[in-house]
């Protein structure tokens, strides 16, 4: 059972009880990330995120690492393109001191100029190790040719430029306008009493921010191709289609599609460019949603000269998707492993309190496990077929990564 409470500055707190576990997972998630950012502070919520582990007015970095670590805790963050999130793991006796923890990371980082300038190095690196794996770049340049100059495409880590101009003034200033009340949510969910919520206002429910500004443009699906060249043993394609957004009626149509298509080892683009014929080792597909927008991508690695072969492999198991439709076996295995790996991943409270925690975030709103199984049953052969044709029309983007980085004509 979900149990909501908004408090009297706007903060939303909502915690699920399990009384059959020992541990409790709780999150704050800001809804700001990359796309609330402009091209001088592209990567800030990034930035801000590693800072908020680098010391508060009573502890240092050691100290708060240390905080976690003497309890056999977990404590991490992560940024996204909508939304930042803040995250503990504790046995459930710890509770209050992790929350506190938190809290005063939220509220209380220093923001040193000197741990400033050690951290910008830390995310140098991370750049640059991020630059070594052109299988994880090849993505971002997707979304740089899906949405040109809307935020949307902009990478979460920024450039080594933009992070040189951050100061604590910067940072300060970023917190003011988006880690208002209103966009935060402090998820819990593990073996906690309902009256934990009363702890958590007691740290959350009175500060002030700056008004909330609402002030995101929906973007425009753009069909580009983009090239890179770089010094691979592979070519890394990525195949981008206008998807759906957060929350679309139709959403559980397009995550049984993707499932068939390309989201396991027995989807179509797994069997056919893998097993069938040997062209690459990764093949898969997957749908990112925004709350406006979204994108199903197709993405596959292989060597230079079989890249040609590789696309018309896609392209050739996309027409047979939209000429002859799925079939029953595979609608009904796709249904059955979308409510699998569902209940599977709720067996975890940090599962859980991420799930309550973006539902709140970004949709206001929570389902029951039994409300969700009955979208999956309700998708048809009907509805996954006519989702095909929608999605997988000729208005698409490409990026590429490749050792000449040059595209073939046919793509």
């Amino acid at each position: 059972m979900i149990k909501k409470y908004t408090c009297q500055n706007g903060v939303r707190i909502v915690l699920e009880n399990i009384p059959t576990v020992r541990s409790v997972a709780i999150g704050i998630w800001i809804e700001t990330g990359s796309r609330n950012e402009n091209p001088k502070n592209n990567g800030i919520s990034h930035f801000l995120e590693h800072m908020f582990f680098k010391g508060t007015k009573t502890r240092t970095a050691r100290e708060i690492a240390e905080s976690f670590d003497s309890i056999g805790g977990q404590v991490n963050a992560f940024t996204s393109k909508e939304y930042t999130c803040y995250y503990a793991k504790v046995l459930d006796t710890h509770a209050n001191f992790a929350l506190d923890v938190l809290a005063d990371m939220f509220f209380h980082s220093t923001f040193i100029e000197e741990e400033m300038d050690k951290e910008k190095k830390v995310v140098f690196e991370e750049i640059k190790m991020y630059e070594d794996t052109p299988d994880d770049i090849v993505h971002d340049l997707l979304s740089k040719a899906v949405y040109e100059k809307h935020p949307l495409g902009y990478p979460i880590l920024g450039t080594e430029k933009t992070l040189e101009s951050f100061t604590s003034d910067t940072l300060k200033q970023y917190i003011h306008d988006f880690y208002t009340p209103e966009n935060v949510v402090v998820s819990i969910a593990g073996n906690v009493s309902e009256s934990f919520i009363k702890e958590v206002e007691k740290y959350f429910g009175s500060y002030e921010g700056g008004k909330r500004k609402n002030t995101q443009i929906p973007p425009q699906f753009h069909a580009n191709r983009i090239s890179r060249k770089k010094d691979t043993e592979q070519a890394h394609l990525c195949i981008g289609f206008e998807g759906l957004q957060v929350g679309h009626d139709d959403i559980y149509s397009l995550i049984v599609l993707n499932n068939i298509l390309g989201g396991s080892m027995s989807s179509r683009l797994f069997q056919e460019v893998r097993e069938q014929r040997g062209l690459a080792y990764s093949v898969f597909s997957y749908h990112s949603a925004y709350q406006d927008s979204g994108i199903v991508t197709i993405y596959g690695g292989t060597g230079a000269k079989q890249l040609n072969v590789l696309f018309e492999t896609i392209q050739e198991t996309l027409k047979k998707l939209k000429q002859e439709g799925i079939t029953e076996k595979e609608l009904n295995n796709s249904k059955e492993q979308l409510k699998g790996s569902l209940m599977l991943s709720l067996e975890s409270t940090n599962s859980r309190m991420s799930r309550n925690g973006k539902n709140e975030l970004l949709l206001g709103r929570h389902r029951s496990l039994d409300e969700i199984v009955e979208q999956i049953d309700q998708v048809t052969k009907e509805s996954v077929d006519q989702m095909a044709h929608t999605i997988f029309n000729d208005q698409y983007s490409i990026a590429l990564i490749s050792p000449d980085g040059e595209l073939p004509k046919n793509i």
